[in-house]
């Protein structure tokens, strides 16, 4: 879908527009938005309203064709709410979404869509959600299928209306929000893919692909070297595999030379039987998206590589399969860790952590400013927030809870939103080990916490916080899919880093 951006003034408004449709919204008291009262020539959109046709309710929706005195062959109508003197957050979300279905089942090729103003946000937060939304509405999850699902017409162009004064902010926030979407597409894609097509290999070509299309700098470690710099956890992992392991870092320095880089951590088990603690058969399908944090990290550095984003950031994705074999690794078997730390795993289902504790110890010589990892990491987070909110964990003291803060304002600003966990002393005893430095799980209680727990002991030497995406990467059911979460997460929280 193409985007663009339309102005208007006090001379030139709506209802002269030539176009398939033109979308405004209207009020559940039967008010009007005054770029609808400006199509209301005629009164017809008033009596729509005073009949029942539309209530006004936020999502609701309503088609009028020729309505007198506008230009636009056909008027959308999109329920708002409650009339305030601004739209609420959620009423617009709601509204986007239901303008966004709507015009992709009808016969106009192009549309024009009027943005009211919304409570506490600005032109770049209403741009932002509505490309957002339109650009879910047509995404495909049939690329492998043998026949395609039927494509509907639909609108092909939308112009978002602003005023004047709004222009050149809204025009930023268009480039901006579509390098998201861009960004979120690949996120889905990769996460929906199976698991015999997205292997380690397939992540770390496409990571070379990114490179390549962004100027970046990418290398990617292969089994040999990760053997050479004593990665014995994360290769403990691998052991039971045919899929050989990859170990890749992408590089964007669109800062200065000197500044010391925002660092990304992505879990990227590609499969994740559990190993020889073998997962049940029920849903195991869906251990396909256990690359989630791989995925969310590679579609932000697409979304930031397209921004040409002003700031250094490095992708580090230690990726591997999770298999059972008789070269597998075993419960009872103990690792030494990159950082020298022994690890004894009790369950080889808890493996995320033991990829990304060697990850987290290798981006110390990066010399980073912040490290922040994302994972699917554990089944806990879902007890604890459900499928609302990413579990986000970091240390307790005045450089961390300024981190954190940043991680939450980004989630608030783009809806991706976040939920600071606890990290403390007391559960590190759930860790302990009668024969290694720790165990890889802690028991049932406060599973995520503990979780988060491990992985803190190996960023000692930086500011990190740890982002569990186990319940908002992708959806189960019906709905079942990729969500692209933690990707709007992640590239605010760059953009505002980078000023």
């Amino acid at each position: 879908m193409d985007f663009s951006i339309k102005t208007f003034d006090a001379k030139s408004t709506v209802n002269t527009s030539k176009t398939g449709c033109v979308v405004v919204g209207v009020f559940e008291n039967k008010k009007l938005t005054a770029a609808a009262t400006a199509l209301d020539k005629k009164g017809a959109i008033s009596a729509a309203l005073k009949s029942g046709d539309i209530s006004g309710k936020a999502g609701t929706t309503l088609l009028l064709r020729n309505v007198g005195e506008v230009a636009a062959e056909r008027v959308l109508l999109v329920g708002l709410g409650e009339e305030t003197a601004t739209v609420a957050e959620k009423s617009f979300v709601q509204a986007a979404q239901a303008a966004a279905r709507s015009l992709a089942t009808y016969g106009a090729n192009d549309a024009i869509l009027a943005l009211p103003d919304v409570s506490g946000r600005d032109v770049a937060w209403a741009v932002r959600t509505i490309v957002v939304a339109f650009r879910e509405s047509i995404f495909r999850t049939d690329s492998l299928k043998s026949k395609k699902t039927a494509v509907s017409t639909g609108v092909k162009k939308l112009a978002i209306a602003v005023a004047t004064t709004q222009a050149a902010g809204a025009k930023l926030a268009l480039t901006n929000s579509v390098a998201l979407a861009n960004g979120m597409d690949l996120t889905k894609e990769l996460g929906d893919l199976p698991p015999n097509v997205c292997t380690p290999t397939y992540l770390a070509n496409t990571a070379k692909t990114i490179a390549t299309d962004y100027k970046m700098g990418i290398e990617v470690l292969e089994r040999k070297q990760l053997q050479a710099l004593k990665m014995n956890s994360f290769l403990s992992v691998t052991n039971g595999s045919e899929e050989p392991p990859k170990f890749i870092v992408l590089k964007h320095m669109g800062g200065k030379a000197k500044d010391a880089p925002t660092v990304l951590v992505g879990k990227g088990i590609t499969f994740d039987s559990g190993g020889i603690s073998l997962k049940p058969g029920a849903g195991m399908d869906e251990m396909k998206y256990d690359m989630g944090g791989a995925a969310s990290v590679l579609g932000t550095m697409r979304a930031i590589g397209e921004m040409k984003l002003k700031l250094n950031v490095i992708a580090v994705i230690p990726t591997c399969e999770n298999m059972p074999s008789g070269k597998a690794t075993r419960p009872g078997d103990i690792v030494t860790s990159m950082s020298g730390q022994t690890i004894e795993i009790l369950n080889t289902d808890a493996e995320g952590r033991l990829i990304l504790c060697d990850a987290l110890t290798y981006v110390e010589r990066l010399k980073p400013a912040v490290v922040v990892d994302v994972a699917t990491l554990t089944g806990a987070i879902i007890t604890s927030l459900g499928h609302h909110n990413t579990g986000l964990f970091t240390r307790h003291d005045a450089e961390h809870d300024k981190l954190a803060a940043e991680l939450l304002a980004a989630g608030k600003q783009t809806g991706d939103t976040a939920w600071r966990m606890p990290i403390e002393e007391a559960y590190n005893e759930q860790l302990k080990s009668n024969f290694a430095d720790m165990a890889n799980i802690g028991g049932p209680a406060g599973g995520s916490v503990t979780a988060a727990c491990f992985l803190e002991r190996f960023t000692k030497a930086y500011t990190w916080a740890h982002l569990d995406i186990a319940g908002t990467a992708w959806k189960s059911g019906a709905a079942k899919g990729s969500t692209g979460r933690p990707v709007p997460l992640l590239t605010t929280f760059l953009m505002n880093r980078a000023g």
